[in-house]
């Protein structure tokens, strides 16, 4: 559809959230007829989300702001299988003690987000799936679900295709999200579940199942692949996933992966990701040359404002600034302390660079000294062996680590 009735979908459709919907029609008039809820799942595979889940977060958000209910559903049963959609492998299985350590350390992320005061709900599918009885489940639930057509879902035919063995534990996982789907609109009259482009499948089970159980009329909603406009993958970094907790990624490293990004992607993410009007984003957009980043630094800004708090997004933007444009050493700049004792007794450069967090093991810092990729005190660093001691340290106190032209840790003496 090219226009809808309601607030979010149209809200939706502007800033290119919409991929595929089941029934856009049918679900424009139930959400223009009054407050709907929907959901999205999350695995929690680890401490953290990542930019990857960040796209249907921000549909979460705006289903609430435009005056629906939103439900982030935590995989506490789920995870216990581990979702094999675009896997080639079996994902590690984690203990019930580790999934809750890794819900608790979600949630913080979720509260950014969603305002749970005002009806947002956070539910936990193990309420439900740790219950289940296993024959009656599969008589209830099972038989309405073929080999045949399962074996059609990609998540299955990619691991087939590739000859990887695909366990009979993750063959079931696409039978319990579904479930998912069923208890929800029980408990909650959710009527949508929204996902990636890669969970159609899993989706559309879910609806064809509640009408089987429950006589109901549900709904799918998908985003597009998220890719840069050269064609990548979007949400890698040199050094790895884009964290959404703090404590697994700084807000002035989230702020840079923002502001780095491709230009043909500046207008794009400015509606995916910040709440700017849309006519502001157009003029950000439209800007060339050096003018580009100034978009890319509101980009930046707006982001981060939304996850970490606008006193952060603006900490990191005034220290990006002063690092970049005035070439001071911004005090500001993320740091990492280690006992000055070690300094003087002399610091192998790679170890400091490991424990600022700007590699994760001496191979990987070693291959960035042949790309010429390591700087201390904005020198380059030619040889492996290199030591830090007392002499390099700046009037500041400090040393300063950087990996690349964006990337910069001080290692501080105490």
């Amino acid at each position: 559809m090219s226009a809808y009735k309601s607030d979010f979908l149209q809200v939706l459709a502007e800033r290119g959230f919409i991929h595929q919907v089941s029934d856009a029609t049918g679900l424009d008039a139930k959400a223009a007829a009054g407050p709907i809820t929907a959901y999205v799942g999350f695995d929690a595979t680890a401490p953290s989300l990542h930019i990857g889940n960040l796209l249907t977060i921000m549909m979460l958000r705006w289903l609430q702001k435009t005056g629906h209910r939103p439900i982030a559903l935590m995989g506490g049963g789920t995870s216990k299988i581990g979702d094999p959609s675009g896997k080639d492998t079996s994902r590690t299985l984690l203990t019930a003690d580790q999934i809750d350590a890794n819900i608790a350390s979600i949630r913080t992320v979720f509260s950014r987000f969603l305002d749970f005061g005002t009806g947002a709900i956070m539910a936990n599918n193990a309420d439900w799936l740790d219950q289940l009885h296993y024959i009656p489940f599969l008589r209830d639930v099972g038989r309405h679900f073929t080999i045949n057509k399962m074996l059609t879902f990609d998540s299955v035919k990619l691991r087939l295709d590739r000859e990887q063995p695909l366990t009979f534990l993750e063959f079931n996982y696409m039978i319990l999200q579904a479930y998912d789907f069923v208890e929800l609109f029980k408990r909650h009259d959710c009527v949508l579940q929204m996902g990636g482009s890669d969970q159609w499948g899993n989706i559309v089970n879910g609806i064809d199942l509640g009408r089987r159980l429950a006589g109901a009329e549900l709904f799918a909603l998908t985003t597009p692949l998220l890719t840069t406009s050269s064609g990548a993958k979007m949400g890698k970094t040199e050094t790895g996933a884009v964290w959404l907790n703090a404590e697994m990624m700084r807000p002035y490293d989230y702020w840079q992966f923002w502001r780095n990004c491709e230009d043909g992607d500046v207008g794009r993410l400015l509606k995916l990701f910040t709440e700017l009007p849309l006519d502001e984003i157009a003029r950000l957009a439209a800007l060339k040359g050096q003018e580009l980043n100034e978009a890319k630094k509101v980009l930046a800004t707006e982001a981060t404002a939304i996850l970490h708090g606008r006193e952060a997004a603006e900490e990191a933007a005034e220290t990006a600034r002063r690092t970049f444009e005035e070439g001071a050493l911004a005090e500001t700049l993320p740091s990492v302390e280690i006992p000055r004792a070690r300094l003087e007794a002399g610091l192998g450069a790679l170890a400091a660079f490991v424990e600022a967090g700007l590699v994760s093991s001496n191979g990987e810092a070693r291959r960035h000294i042949k790309g010429g990729g390591l700087r201390v005190n904005d020198v380059t660093v030619a040889d492996e062996k290199m030591v830090l001691t007392p002499d390099h340290l700046t009037p500041e106190g400090v040393i300063k680590l950087s990996l690349g032209r964006k990337r910069h840790v001080l290692l501080k003496p105490t």
